[in-house]
């Protein structure tokens, strides 16, 4: 790789050098004004006040993250690894609503697509005091995504039962019609949010939402409590190696590590 690349490959992709740090703070400054103007730009009264602010502002941010994603494909050995990958993916949708826009009209309806852009931010952080910290909460929910789905299966039998049961105590006449309804029912009052749409007006019917109410409080605390358990579990220290490979993208390198484990690749010249 010539040193050029190197060089702008440590500018874009690292955190742990100056220059990365800078580059990722003026990155992060401009993701937030570009969320920013986005929810700015739904509001009609500024929208109609401020049209050519926002459709100026819009395409200079869109020229930075056309040029950064463009950067971020030249930096690499083999782009295609960056291009297909999920913040590759995400860069690109960030950039192109404006194009699209532009070309063929309705920019209104990319807001949602634009506001992907806020997902770069957690590429942005990944510091060395929190990279660590993060890959040791992501281990502890994977570790804990087989007991969580037998605890949403559980639950979810519970509504189906307490559903039923409630659509036969208080029938159509209470605003059960019928058992989905009163699935979501169950569901929403289980959860604790309670919208208030459907009620149970008989007496058994309020005796078995007061159980359900009560035991939402405990379910709730449960997916916290298995979590809480696998993170306190996660001993060792963490990885707060931050370097990516220049040559295939990977990110997830040991600590000291010289070469990448994936490609064999030298990180550091």
């Amino acid at each position: 790789m010539p040193h050029w690349k190197f060089k702008l490959h440590e500018v874009i992709y690292e955190a742990d050098t100056p220059a990365g740090k800078v580059f990722d703070i003026a990155l992060l400054f401009v993701i937030i004004i570009s969320v920013i103007l986005v929810m700015m730009e739904s509001v009609s009264s500024l929208l109609e006040k401020y049209s050519y602010a926002f459709y100026v502002a819009e395409w200079v941010i869109t020229a930075i993250f056309t040029v950064e994603y463009i950067l971020r494909i030249v930096a690499i050995n083999k782009p295609k690894r960056y291009i297909f990958s999920f913040y590759g993916m995400v860069d690109l949708l960030s950039t192109l609503p404006s194009y699209i826009g532009f070309i063929f009209g309705g920019a209104n309806l990319l807001f949602a697509i634009r506001a992907l852009r806020l997902l770069r931010i957690f590429r942005i952080l990944k510091i060395t005091r929190y990279i660590g910290e993060s890959r040791k909460l992501v281990n502890a929910l994977n570790n804990s995504r087989a007991k969580i789905f037998v605890f949403l299966f559980a639950v979810f039998i519970i509504c189906i039962i307490a559903g039923t049961l409630m659509h036969l105590v208080e029938g159509e006449g209470g605003g059960f019609d019928n058992i989905p309804l009163s699935i979501y029912w169950c569901i929403v009052t289980l959860t604790t949010v309670g919208f208030g749409d459907i009620a149970p007006i008989t007496p058994l019917g309020r005796l078995i939402a007061s159980f359900i109410m009560i035991t939402g409080y405990g379910i709730i605390a449960v997916p916290t409590g298995i979590v809480s358990a696998e993170y306190s579990k996660a001993t060792e220290k963490p990885i707060k190696n931050t370097q990516v490979c220049p040559n295939c993208n990977e990110s997830r390198h040991l600590d000291n590590a010289e070469f990448c484990h994936k490609c064999g690749y030298l990180l550091n010249e």
